[in-house]
């Protein structure tokens, strides 16, 4: 029997082949530096841990709102809406297991088939992925290199945009590049969104991950609230990961067509796990800061290291836990232009292994560098350097 033809459209995270690649690598013997994965390998703030053994043993293992529970409704409303200078209300809040499912839902909501969705690339692939599956038309728009990381080619998002375009999904502090817009980029995509009348998802996940300055949100900016989804997610800045909480914040029109979905797609966000983000956002901030204070220093350990690696470069970002170092004359030291047979071979001669920049989209026209992304967020200051020292061993000595 035949399956659907839509499911040809559907892509995955490839990034996780890599970690398929070096749990085999490690399965012979051989050690690990493991850069490869965007989890934590930090706990859950114990408060948190201790909300949800509360909310367990007090019954609350149910089903819920689908729209989510009152409280963390009104906490997430309070909270999203404080940091960015902006009036929300639990009207505005749709809780979600993750923060990948706001992605999904955004694109259902707002996109027909054969419409144009505008997206990042490099960027998540599960923007494009969702795009092509649900019917449309993903068109992918690309950033440059600068002195300071990257920069969004504006001129280029504004060649993609046609009467078909539909909406614009935007990640400000951004997987896998680590790059922030500067305020005038941000107000030029904003710009953009209101002069075409396109919808926004501000992809979020990272708003508080960072190490100096302030965030902005775009639905920050005159004229972008009406139009602007937040995606927002407990997995990073709470080390939630596994837990799957995260939440949709937007005009009520696109808030009820998304609790709709949340009902006719897994009824409800776990119940206790909604009780722990309550107390994630409301309570005891101590061991969340704590989280920070770690990740600067994993950062400045492994920009440092990069920076000593012969054909290697890279800036450091303010916020994210991704570096996207230009590999480019390293690969050429070591024999290859093949960016996958380089992190192979960096695999099976340091044990480092490290995802690269066709994990997250496909190459566009024109890219002659080639780059790579370490993630920090689940490997030791000592491990960095380690792993890193190795590295720039083999690439010296090639």
């Amino acid at each position: 029997m035949a399956l659907a033809t839509r499911l040809e459209r559907l892509g995955t995270e490839t990034a996780f082949s890599v970690s398929l690649a070096a749990a085999e690598w490690g399965a012979k013997g051989n050690r690990i530096f493991a850069f490869h994965l965007g989890d934590l390998n930090l706990a859950t703030p114990a408060n948190v841990v201790a909300a949800m053994d509360r909310a367990v043993a007090d019954g609350k293992t149910g089903y819920c709102p689908a729209a989510g529970i009152p409280q963390l409704r009104e906490a997430l409303a309070d909270d999203i809406g404080s940091r960015r200078g902006l009036q929300y209300t639990p009207a505005n809040v749709v809780v979600q297991p993750g923060g990948k499912p706001v992605i999904t839902k955004f694109i259902q909501s707002v996109m027909n088939p054969g419409e144009e969705v505008l997206y990042p690339n490099p960027g998540y692939p599960i923007y494009e992925s969702q795009i092509e599956y649900f019917g449309g038309v993903a068109k992918a728009y690309r950033y440059l290199p600068d002195p300071t990381g990257f920069r969004i080619d504006l001129d280029q998002v504004r060649s993609l945009i046609t009467p078909q375009t539909k909406a614009i999904i935007y990640n400000d502090l951004q997987n896998p590049i680590g790059a922030e817009s500067t305020d005038a980029e941000r107000e030029a995509i904003a710009e953009l969104a209101q002069q075409h009348d396109l919808w926004v998802l501000s992809d979020e996940a990272y708003f508080e991950m960072r190490y100096s300055g302030k965030s902005t949100s775009i639905a920050s900016l005159p004229g972008m609230q009406e139009r602007t989804v937040i995606l927002y997610t407990f997995s990073k800045k709470f080390a939630m990961t596994g837990w799957r909480l995260g939440a949709a914040v937007g005009p009520v029109e696109i808030a009820d067509v998304i609790t709709k979905l949340n009902t006719n797609d897994e009824s409800c966000t776990t119940h206790f796990v909604q009780h722990a983000g309550v107390e994630g956002i409301r309570g005891d901030q101590t061991e969340t800061a704590a989280m920070l204070d770690v990740l600067v220093e994993r950062r400045d350990a492994a920009v440092a290291a990069l920076n000593d690696i012969k054909g290697i470069s890279v800036a450091a970002p303010e916020a994210t836990f991704y570096l996207f170092p230009d590999v480019t004359d390293a690969m050429t030291a070591v024999g290859t232009d093949d960016l996958a047979k380089f992190a192979e071979l960096a695999l099976h001669n340091t044990g480092v292994s490290f995802c690269t920049r066709r994990h997250f989209g496909r190459p566009q026209p024109g890219e002659q560098r080639h780059y790579a992304r370490f993630a920090y967020s689940g490997i030791s200051v000592d491990e960095i350097r380690e792993g890193l020292g190795l590295l720039q061993q083999w690439i010296g000595n090639a």
